[in-house]
């Protein structure tokens, strides 16, 4: 059974990801904003939150070229390390190019997601420096083998799902989320080519437009709107 996906993001009223960008009201700095954001995100009390490997990188700030192995491996098997805490912090790295300095981000415990064909040696680094680590296919990129083996070695109920636009539409498109949680910062972004909460691949693909059902809305200090709904329709293709 996969755990409950929330997507939690932050935006600008146009849907835009990059606080940076977005014009704030007089007397509203972003740091504010972004606190509330983390408040939130600590009473959704999820079991953690997972994002995929640019996002990751940005956080670890270390990746390198792809990790391949030169040849067919064997079976891959699940590696959870001894000293993990009761939260994580999860990337999805197909390839294996992210770099870990530590187990950890803040209290969080790092579990990487990985595809069976990164190399031997890679593994080995990740268990030397503590990152747990399952596997999503071959490729990587299997959400809901990602999800099962979570649920499986971790006992993962719920996550925050706090990607960008790519990893975002795919979770959408396999109709794996939810739930939708966005703080909407009273500010506008304005600027085409800047990633929204969700850009899939191809338009008219099934799974991508998905019906909501309303659950709450709150006004918060500063004239942020934390808007919560449910997916309605959660199956791809519906």
């Amino acid at each position: 059974m996969a755990p409950r996906i929330i997507c939690h993001m932050l935006s600008s009223l146009d849907g835009k990801l990059h606080p940076s960008r977005y014009s704030m009201p007089h007397g509203v700095d972003r740091r504010h904003l972004l606190d509330q954001y983390d408040q939130i995100a600590a009473k959704l009390a999820a079991d953690g939150w997972i994002v995929g490997r640019v996002t990751m990188a940005e956080v670890v700030k270390d990746e390198r070229e792809a990790s391949l192995a030169s040849g067919a491996p064997g079976p891959r098997s699940a590696w959870i390390s001894p000293d993990r805490g009761s939260t994580f912090a999860i990337g999805i790295d197909p390839d294996g190019k992210l770099r870990y300095s530590k187990s950890t981000v803040g209290d969080e415990h790092i579990v990487a997601v990985l595809g069976e064909h990164v190399s031997d040696d890679y593994l080995s680094e990740l268990r030397q420096c503590g990152v747990s680590y399952v596997f999503a296919g071959h490729d990587g990129r299997d959400l809901k083998a990602a999800l099962n083996a979570l649920v499986q070695e971790l006992g993962v109920k719920s996550l925050l799902l706090e990607g960008g636009a790519a990893i975002n539409a795919a979770f959408l498109e396999a109709g794996l989320i939810n739930e939708i949680s966005v703080l909407i910062c009273p500010g506008i972004d304005g600027v085409r080519g800047v990633q929204t909460i969700f850009e899939g691949h191809e338009t008219g693909r099934p799974g991508y437009g998905q019906s909501l059902s309303f659950k709450s809305v709150e006004v918060m200090d500063g004239g942020a709107l934390w808007a919560r709904y449910d997916v309605a329709a959660t199956a791809k293709g519906d």
